[in-house]
């Protein structure tokens, strides 16, 4: 009886020190792959080779009639090529959009003649190409892509601030206060009019691009990207009166890619 009470009193004095041992282990083992981890980006970095099987990145663009942004989910196929899936919104704007003061100062401005906002959103898939892979840690791997999908164009009514009946109100160009729109406005809308008249119009996509990788670790992605696109739709978009509807968009544009690889 007495030789189980010391086992117990010695167990429960070792208890924490064998939790102690076994954290610091845990903890050696972390530094350990860790280490092995950043020696093999290190070799990946003077070989000048991006490896990975997939990478999460986020872009940002500029095109020449609008601005959007996209999110990207890569799977590699080998060193040389790789899928890219993605998930793009935009809000494209037509040539002849200008902005006019409101009637009052603290009215908001608004576009004359403006019928809707209009949002592509873009579902499609690239195949990337390896062109160039970097020279050294500190070059620069070139990419090109090539791809397409489907896309829904978001057209939400543009609604102006006018005086009607003696109140302040929105009016749309395509509703029964549309004199009201060409003759009355005396500001622009605000963010929450018209989405509950959003209108969808379907359609498809074709796109092109170069990626230029310059990132300074292998596991990062930090790019920039210059493309083309051309966007068809079902039926013609109207953005603005008096300017003919079109059904098809070409643009080019050029995004700031920033994400991670594993």
């Amino acid at each position: 009886m007495k030789k189980i009470f010391l086992m117990c009193i010695s167990i429960i004095l070792l208890s924490p020190v064998m939790a102690q041992d076994d954290k610091k282990e845990k903890k050696k083992n972390k530094r350990e792959e860790r280490k092995q981890r950043i020696n093999a980006i290190v070799k990946q970095e003077e070989e000048g080779v991006i490896k990975y099987r997939k990478h999460l990145a986020f872009g940002l663009k500029l095109t020449t009639d609008g601005y959007g942004g996209f999110v990207e989910v890569a799977r590699a196929q080998s060193v040389k090529k790789a899928l890219l899936f993605q998930l793009d919104i935009a809000e494209r704007k037509h040539p002849k959009e200008e902005k006019i003061q409101g009637l009052y100062n603290a009215a908001t401005p608004f576009i004359y003649g403006k019928i809707n906002f209009f949002y592509p959103v873009k579902l499609g898939v690239q195949q990337q190409f390896l062109l160039g892979n970097k020279g050294n840690k500190n070059g620069v791997s070139i990419t090109a892509n090539a791809g397409g999908g489907l896309i829904v164009g978001l057209l939400r009514p543009y609604k102006v601030e006018v005086i009607k009946n003696g109140e302040q109100a929105f009016a749309g160009y395509e509703s029964e206060d549309s004199l009201l729109f060409l003759q009355g406005p005396i500001g622009g809308p605000n963010f929450g009019t018209g989405w509950n008249e959003l209108k969808v119009t379907p359609g498809g996509y074709l796109k092109s691009s170069v990626r230029f990788d310059y990132g300074k670790y292998n596991e990062m992605v930090s790019a920039l990207e210059v493309g083309i696109s051309g966007e068809f739709y079902s039926k013609k978009i109207p953005q603005m009166i008096y300017q003919t509807p079109k059904q098809f968009f070409f643009s080019a544009y050029i995004a700031l890619i920033f994400g991670k690889r594993k």
